[in-house]
Parts: structure tokens; sequence; C-alpha cells
């Protein structure tokens, strides 16, 4: 190389060295903020494999930074305008918890809906692909989108028939399984999760319905002592769950590292999540029974009994869905449809 040739490269070769490596590598480091404490099942068996995964994929060019119980500030209900204003690039939460702003998403949390997790799961993120998304999640990107094992009730007092709900005063963690709980007679009360303990504590309810799995996180099976669960397939209800992320931010990736995310994403993990929920039901419920408390089973026909009392709650919510403009019938149909699907 002669002395023109090395005077020429000199600039290149300079400038090169002065690039930072964030900028030659395109290296992406992402927040991830959600309201679970950190042993939970979500954010110790999905969300940090999942951040594990991803950095795996893209040779540690992309990583996920956790943040857990919501570290970063605010409340559980606030997740979604976190991602949505930038506060933190992504965030995992119930859907629920912002109530009536997702209205079609809140299908799959009518009663007796949910058949098999996995299928649920993969049923709800066809519909966030091809309506959701487009729709009342327009100002977000949906990276996943799951549900959680069959929920059930956990009371203080037996819950061994219908009858017994009555006088119950339970959290629910939505509107729509809210509604279930004042349609089957107990009187509801809207909470997001980390705050049961302490309301169980004081007496400001005597009972709460959510699934297994999480039960541990919260040291359930230490402050109520009766469990009720449903007989076959059946399960009350489910929640809905997503994990979503800031637009621009997702948008502002570079290419290839958006392509490593999308392929992470979408159908992969929901699936994955569900799953896991799913398969962490049996450790919970272990503690229970090692604990020594009962866990009534109804059978076939109380379950029934359950089932037919709910159904004014599917009528009221298709009629709420009509007064907003969207078809509720049509989205129920199209659910059962998909999780027939899946589930075949």
């Amino acid at each position: 190389m002669d002395r023109r040739t090395l005077l020429k490269a000199a600039p290149a070769a300079l400038a090169m060295a002065a690039t930072p490596r964030a900028l030659m590598a395109q290296e992406a480091s992402l927040r991830l903020h959600q309201f679970l404490p950190p042993v939970a099942t979500v954010p110790a068996k999905i969300l940090k494999p999942w951040g594990e995964q991803l950095a795996a994929a893209s040779d540690g060019r992309l990583n996920i930074q956790h943040f857990d119980a919501m570290a970063l500030g605010g409340r559980p209900p606030e997740l979604m305008d976190q991602a949505r204003d930038g506060v933190a690039d992504m965030t995992m939460t119930l859907v629920g918890y912002t109530p009536g702003r997702f209205p079609r998403t809140e299908v799959f949390e009518l009663p007796f809906m949910m058949t098999d997790p996995v299928a649920t799961a993969l049923s709800f993120w066809e519909m966030v692909e091809t309506d959701f998304q487009n729709n009342e999640y327009a100002d977000l990107k949906v990276l996943g989108a799951w549900v959680h094992g069959p929920g059930l009730v956990h009371t203080k007092e037996p819950v061994a028939k219908l009858e017994d709900m009555k006088d119950k005063t339970l959290r629910g963690p939505t509107r729509v399984i809210n509604d279930l709980l004042a349609e089957l007679g107990a009187t509801p009360v809207g909470m997001p999760l980390p705050t049961i303990p302490e309301a169980l504590s004081k007496g400001v309810i005597n009972g709460t319905v959510i699934p297994w799995e999480v039960t541990p996180a919260i040291r359930l099976s230490e402050l109520v002592s009766n469990h009720t669960e449903f007989g076959g397939d059946e399960a009350l209800y489910t929640a809905t769950i997503v994990l979503v992320m800031n637009k621009a931010r997702y948008e502002a990736l570079p290419d290839d590292l958006r392509a490593i995310l999308d392929a992470e994403a979408g159908a992969k993990l929901s699936a994955f999540a569900s799953k896991i929920m799913y398969e962490y039901d049996a450790p919970g419920r272990a503690i229970a029974e090692k604990a020594g408390n009962t866990i009534i089973q109804l059978d076939d026909a109380e379950t029934a009994r359950w089932k037919e009392a709910s159904q004014p709650v599917i009528a009221r919510w298709v009629a709420e869905m009509t007064e907003k403009g969207i078809d509720g019938q049509a989205l129920i149909d199209r659910a059962r449809e998909l999780i027939a699907k899946h589930s075949a």
C-alpha cells in the first residue's frame, strides 16, 4: 500500500476506532417492568429465561434488564401506559388491570371460556395478530399474549356449593371476573395480586380467585385454608396477560435485532408462557396439601350449576360490546372456534 492510499485510509480507520461499540455492533438494552416479585413463576421461569434466549440468539447484543415488583415506580394499573409512554421499554401485566381499555381481549376472560390454557393462549395470540393489535393495542407493540391455568376459589371458610358464595367478600383481578363473582353471590373487590396478603390479613376480604401457580409467591396457603376446584376440564375463569413494548422503541431497533425479537416473541412466547404457568399449578397445589388445607373438588353436576349461573355475565358482556360498536357474539364464536382448533 503506497503513502497516498495510507493517507486516504487513515481517517476512516480513526473514525472506526472512535465509533462506540454499541453503534458498531448495534446493541440494544431494553427495560422490562412488571408487578410480580422476582420469585414468582412469570419473572423467574418465563421472562428471565426468555431474556436469556434473546441474548443467546443475538450473541449478547439484545439485552433485557428486568425490573420486578414495580421497581421503576407506579402501580400495576399504570403498566400499560408506562410502555406506551416510554417509562419502560416493555411491560408485563394483566390486561384487566386497566378495566374497559381493551374490551375485545375480555372475551377470553368470560366464565368457562377457557379449556386448555396453551390452546387458549394460541387463540388469544391469533386474535391479537388478526384483530386486536390494529384496534385496542394500536399504540403498543404486543410481543406475547397468554392466559394462566384454571382459576379457582381460595377462602377462609369452605365453598362446597354455589350457595356458599353468598356473603363472601372475594378479590377479583378484572372487571369481567368481578362481575362473575357478583353474579355467583359474592361481594367482589378489585385489586392487584400483590395487595392480596394484606387485604386477607386485615379482613378486607375473606378469599380470592387466582390459579394455583401464583399462590406460593404470596404465601396464600398460610392465609386461607380452603380451595375450591371445578369438575372435569372446566375452568371457572382465566385472566389475560400481555407483554407489550413501546412502539417507537420497537420500530427503532436495528432490523436484525427486531427480527430476532420477533422470532422469539408472538405465538412461541405465548404458548411457552401459558405452558409454564399451567405446569406450576401442581407445585402450588402441593404446598396447600402439605399445609393440611382442604381442597374441595366440585363434581360435574355442581360445576354445571355454576356454569348455568354465570350465563348472565356473558349476556351482559355481549350487550356492553354492542354499545361500543363491537360484535361481542362474533368474538365469542371466533374465540371458541380457535380454542377448539388449537386444542385439536
